[in-house]
């Protein structure tokens, strides 16, 4: 998998969030987007997932030199973002076993199994409204994690943690992710440390 951006840009109004951004980002590879509040991190990486479109440029995406039509690009990838929500109507075990009529978990782990490397096993017949901030953004990370497809998105990875949440995201966010694409937004040193590749967004000014 590789995603080729070439002089992406995007305007609100008069203003210009992101300009002439252009980057190869490469399969297997960690990518990290840094900048301070209001340099437009989470607007690049939703320009990268098709979420919000360019007001100039291009991304092109390949797959083993294949390149993907931009209609089926949300097949391969998937998203870990506070903004982002889930179905609250639906329990747990619901939301897992919906997620995965769309995207199959890795190694065809069981939803019990799921629910046990998310540690929220005791919550699987709980309603997601119910859930605290920190156990749902748990549940965003645990299938991003475990989605069986060659992209990850990562924006803000620990908002609403706890120290026990984020020791659990650093203990799995590279060994779960081994030989995908994963693109994270952080101004968070601790997300990201163990990161070689860094991008900083205040360049595309």
């Amino acid at each position: 998998m590789q995603i080729k951006v070439e002089n992406i840009g995007k305007k609100f109004v008069r203003e210009w969030i992101i300009r002439r951004a252009s980057f190869v980002l490469e399969e297997g590879q960690m990518y990290t987007f840094v900048g301070p509040n209001g340099s437009g991190k989470s607007t690049l990486l939703q320009l990268i997932t098709g979420m919000t479109p360019a007001t100039e440029g291009t991304i092109t995406y390949n797959d083993g030199g294949k390149e993907i039509d931009v209609e089926q690009w949300y097949k391969h990838l998937v998203i870990a973002a506070p903004y982002l929500e889930l179905i609250e109507e639906f329990t747990l075990r619901e939301l897992i076993d919906f997620h995965k009529k769309f995207k199959p978990l890795k190694h065809n782990i069981s939803t019990p199994d799921f629910e046990d490397f998310i540690q929220l096993s005791h919550a699987s017949g709980k309603v997601i409204r119910h859930f605290s901030s920190g156990m749902k953004q748990r549940v965003k990370l645990g299938l991003a994690f475990m989605s069986d497809v060659p992209v990850i998105f990562l924006d803000e990875p620990t908002t609403n943690l706890d120290v026990h949440g984020i020791n659990w995201y650093l203990d799995n966010v590279k060994k779960s992710t081994e030989k995908q694409l994963v693109l994270l937004g952080s101004n968070v040193k601790q997300e990201y440390e163990f990161c070689e590749n860094i991008i900083n967004v205040s360049a595309f000014k």
